[in-house]
């Protein structure tokens, strides 16, 4: 089976090149072409000799692989489903608002962190993707070029699929690659510190925390992390790193109604987070069944979010997209590929 040139990093493809007895500046040549001219055969790089395109084209394919299937919501996000190469499915979400257009990718089939609250967890962990499904997510859909933003938002836990997430940054942000600045990617994560670290170290990608609540034992009946990556060890961490800068730093809080939504709630967010740079995203929780948490009332977000922003955090209540197609936060969850086995489970 011939191996993949999409999600290659630049040392990766000097090392293909020296194996194939190819000058070194011909990694940077199909860099280019995968990256920056995006193409979907090793024969429309012609600025490399026949013979060295045959040479790839023994061992190698580009590895850009079409959605299995779309689905559009009233408020026009669109979710694509992606087929992985060990025959499991993954969800990206595009958000058009405005100027902008954001892609929620997926790290992982599935997620380890079981959160009660999200439909990925619910379906169990099937594996980590590899930097060429990542990367094959923001290439192979329609609206690449129209792309302004990128979120790791989606199925999975960025941080513990770490290796791939960050030949995935590296690929993004190099000159050679993509060439975006890493203004524009943020990446979520529930509190990894393993991983976590080393990210806050090498790139300066915006950073989301899954917060959801300020009490250690409440959220560790919703979130089971809280056992192993306690949120006040994550957020000592957290404290020694300048976000006043370029990086920004946010902290996700899905309010639930009589669980986490009131203003002794608040209170305790403002003392947790005092001296920080950051802000405070409110979600909407988005119902999953066989789970009694509620979302909260408008009246209760707004009190909660003018507590914090009267206490100097920042503060907004976000956007819901794309519901009605399954495509808001927690709910992506792969419902197509149980539906495809049992469509290709033999009769009895």
């Amino acid at each position: 089976m011939k191996d993949f040139l999409l999600g290659k990093t630049l040392t990766e493809l000097k090392e293909i090149a020296s194996k194939l007895n190819m000058p070194s500046f011909a990694a940077k040549q199909i860099a280019q072409w995968l990256y920056q001219k995006k193409v979907t055969s090793i024969d429309q790089m012609t600025n490399l000799s026949k013979s060295q395109r045959s040479l790839l084209e023994e061992k190698f394919e580009i590895g850009a692989s079409q959605p299995s299937s779309t689905a559009k919501s009233v408020d026009g996000t669109i979710k694509y489903l992606f087929k992985t190469d060990t025959n499991k499915f993954v969800e990206a979400v595009y958000i058009p608002d405005n100027d902008r257009a954001t892609l929620c990718v997926s790290s992982q089939m599935g997620c380890k962190m079981n959160c009660l609250f999200c439909m990925t967890g619910k379906q169990g962990f099937n594996g980590n993707l590899t930097s060429n499904e990542i990367i094959n997510q923001i290439q192979s859909i329609p609206e690449n070029d129209k792309l302004t933003n990128l979120v790791f938002m989606g199925m999975g836990e960025p941080m513990d699929n770490s290796e791939q997430l960050f030949k995935t940054l590296e690929i993004l942000t190099s000159d050679w690659g993509y060439g975006w600045s890493p203004k524009r990617i943020t990446v979520s994560t529930i509190g990894l510190l393993s991983n976590l670290e080393r990210f806050l170290n090498e790139n300066h990608c915006h950073l989301a925390v899954s917060l959801h609540s300020p009490f250690p034992e409440e959220r560790l009946s919703i979130m089971p992390v809280e056992k192993a990556w306690p949120m006040y060890d994550v957020i000592k961490l957290l404290k020694k790193y300048d976000f006043t800068r370029q990086r920004r730093l946010s902290f996700e809080y899905i309010m639930f109604n009589g669980f986490n939504d009131s203003l002794r709630h608040a209170a305790e967010l403002v003392k947790l987070l005092k001296g920080m740079s950051c802000r405070v995203n409110l979600i909407r929780f988005h119902a999953i069944p066989n789970v009694e948490l509620k979302t909260s009332d408008e009246n209760s977000m707004i009190e909660f979010r003018d507590y914090l922003t009267s206490h100097g955090i920042t503060c907004t209540i976000r956007s819901s997209r794309g519901e009605d197609i399954f495509a808001a936060c927690g709910m992506l969850s792969t419902l197509e590929q149980k539906k495809k086995q049992q469509d290709n489970s033999p009769e009895i």
